[in-house]
C-alpha cells in the first residue's frame, strides 16, 4: 500500500488497481472505492452499513471505543454542564457556538414559530383518539409542506433557514398537541415568554380551568435529554432524512422520513422496552435470575438498555443522564422509587457479570432517560415522540449540509441479487 492509497487485487482476474484513502479530521481513515463496479464490475457487499462511509459530514463524531461524542467538535460533557438546548441547536444548524446577539435573534425567531396554522392544527380532530402520537407527529409534519409551501425551495439559502426555524419551534406544539388529542383535553397554545423545554411541559400539562407553574428542574432534566438526543451521526433515522432528502424532497417530508424511521423500537423505541423489561423483572432480588435468562442462548429474553451499535465502551450520555434521574427524584421525593432501585441493581451486577464485561454490554442513554420521562408525567406512549422532538435540530442540520454540498448526489445503494435469473412468462392456462 503506498501513502494516500490503498491497493487492491482482484485474484480472479490478476487486476490491481489503487483507491484513494481520505482522512477525517478525527477517525478512521475512508477508503474511496466510488469507481470500484467501473474497474472491477462489482459492488461491495456491508449488510446494515457496518463499515460504510455514506457520505461526508462535519457535524458530529462518535468514537464508539473511547466512549466519545463531540457536537461540531464540543464534548458531550462540556454541552451538558454548561449549554441548553437552543444553544446547542444553534451549534448544529451553524457549526459554531453563538454569541450573545445571534443566540438573541435565533431564540426570537424560534419563540415567532411556535404557533400552529389553525387549520393544521385541526387535522388532529381528524386522527381517532387512540392513534399513536408517533403516527399524528408524522403525518403532521409531513402536512406542513401544504402550508408552507412558499418558503420550501430548497436552493433557497433563506427559505432554508426559515424551514430549520419552523420546523424546530414548532414541533414542541406539534407534539403537545398529538397528546391533548390523546387525553381528549383542550390544546394548549404555546407561551413564548418560557424557555423550549419548559414551553413544551407547559403545553403538555396545563389545562384552562386552573394555573399551572413548570417546575425548572423538570425543565432543566427535559432539556438535558434533548441536549444529548440532539444528535448521533449517521443512524438510521437520520440515514433517512438523508436519503428521503437526497431526491430533492420538500424537507418536511424529508424530517416526517426521519420521525418514522426513529419509531421503531431497535431505534427510538428503546427506552420503552427498558421500562417493559424493569417490569417483567419486577423486584431486585430477581435481577441474577433474569441475567442467568439473558445468558441462556435457548432463552429469547434480552437486556435492554445495554450495549450500543458503535459504543464498544460506557455511552458517555449515559453517566450524564444518571447523575440527573437521582435529581429528578429527590427532588420528588421519590429516591425509593422501585423502577429506579431495580435499575441501579440490575446496572451494578451486569457491570461486574464476566459474560456482559467481555462483551463490552454497558447502560446506554435509554437506559436510565425512560424513567426520568416517567417521573416528569411523561406516558409511555410519548417518549419516542420526545425522542423526536430533540433529534429534530440534528436531522435539520444534516439536511442543511446535505442540500448545501455541490456533490450531493442521489442516494441509491445496490444489492447482492439472488432471485431468479432471466425466465419466460407462461400463460396461465399453461402454469
Amino acid at each position: 500500500m503506498s501513502q494516500n492509497k490503498f491497493q487492491l487485487k482482484n485474484l480472479a482476474s490478476g487486476k490491481t488497481t489503487e483507491y484513494a484513502i481520505h482522512q477525517g479530521s478525527v477517525g478512521p481513515e475512508v477508503v474511496d472505492i466510488s469507481t470500484l463496479y467501473r474497474d472491477h464490475g462489482m459492488f461491495t457487499f456491508d449488510p446494515g452499513f457496518m463499515a460504510t462511509a455514506s457520505c461526508e459530514s462535519r457535524v458530529t463524531y462518535i468514537d464508539g471505543d473511547a466512549g466519545v461524542l463531540l457536537y461540531r467538535g464540543y464534548p458531550i460533557e462540556q454541552l451538558a454542564e454548561k449549554s441548553n438546548h437552543l444553544e446547542v441547536a444553534y451549534l448544529l444548524l451553524n457549526g459554531e457556538l453563538p454569541s450573545e446577539d445571534e443566540f438573541s435573534q435565533f431564540k426570537h425567531s424560534i419563540h415567532r414559530h411556535t404557533m400552529l396554522n389553525e387549520s393544521l392544527r385541526k387535522m388532529y380532530d381528524g386522527f381517532h383518539h387512540d392513534a399513536h402520537p408517533m403516527a399524528m407527529v408524522a403525518a403532521i409534519v409531513a402536512s406542513m409542506a401544504a402550508f408552507y409551501h412558499d418558503t420550501t425551495d430548497i436552493y433557497n439559502a433563506r427559505h432554508r433557514e426559515i424551514f430549520a426555524h419552523r420546523i424546530i419551534a414548532k414541533i414542541p406544539t406539534i407534539a403537545a398537541a398529538a397528546y391533548k388529542h390523546a387525553l381528549g383535553q383542550p390544546f394548549i397554545y404555546p407561551r413564548n415568554d418560557l424557555d423550549y423545554t419548559a414551553n413544551m411541559l407547559h403545553m403538555f400539562f396545563a389545562v384552562p380551568c386552573e394555573p399551572y407553574r413548570v417546575d425548572p428542574l423538570h425543565a432543566k432534566a427535559l432539556d438535558l435529554l434533548f441536549i444529548l438526543h440532539a444528535d448521533h451521526e449517521q443512524n438510521a433515522s437520520t440515514s433517512t432524512v438523508r436519503l428521503a432528502g437526497s431526491t430533492g424532497c420538500n424537507p418536511y417530508a424529508a424530517i416526517s422520513a426521519g420521525v418514522s424511521a426513529l419509531w421503531g423500537p431497535a431505534h427510538g423505541g428503546a427506552n420503552e422496552a427498558v421500562l417493559d423489561m424493569l417490569e417483567e423483572i419486577g423486584s431486585a432480588d430477581k435481577v441474577p435470575q433474569f441475567l442467568a435468562r439473558v445468558k441462556d442462548k435457548q432463552d429469547s429474553v434480552r437486556l435492554m438498555g445495554f450495549g450500543h451499535r458503535v459504543y464498544k465502551n460506557f455511552d458517555p450520555r449515559a453517566r450524564i443522564i444518571r447523575e440527573m434521574c437521582h435529581r429528578v427524584l429527590a427532588q420528588l421525593g421519590d429516591t425509593n422509587n422501585p423502577m429506579f432501585e431495580l435499575a441501579l441493581r440490575l446496572e451494578e451486577i451486569a457491570l461486574k457479570d464476566d459474560y456482559f464485561i467481555a462483551r463490552k454490554l454497558y447502560p446506554n442513554v435509554d437506559f436510565y432517560s425512560g424513567i426520568i420521562y416517567s417521573a416528569l408525567g411523561i406516558p409511555r406512549s410519548m417518549f419516542t415522540v420526545m425522542f423526536a422532538l430533540a433529534r429534530t435540530a440534528g436531522w435539520v442540520a444534516h439536511w442543511l449540509e446535505m442540500i448545501a454540498d455541490p456533490a450531493m448526489k442521489i442516494s441509491r445503494p445496490r444489492q447482492l441479487y439472488r432471485g431468479p435469473a432471466q425466465r419466460d412468462y407462461v400463460a396461465i392456462e399453461g402454469r
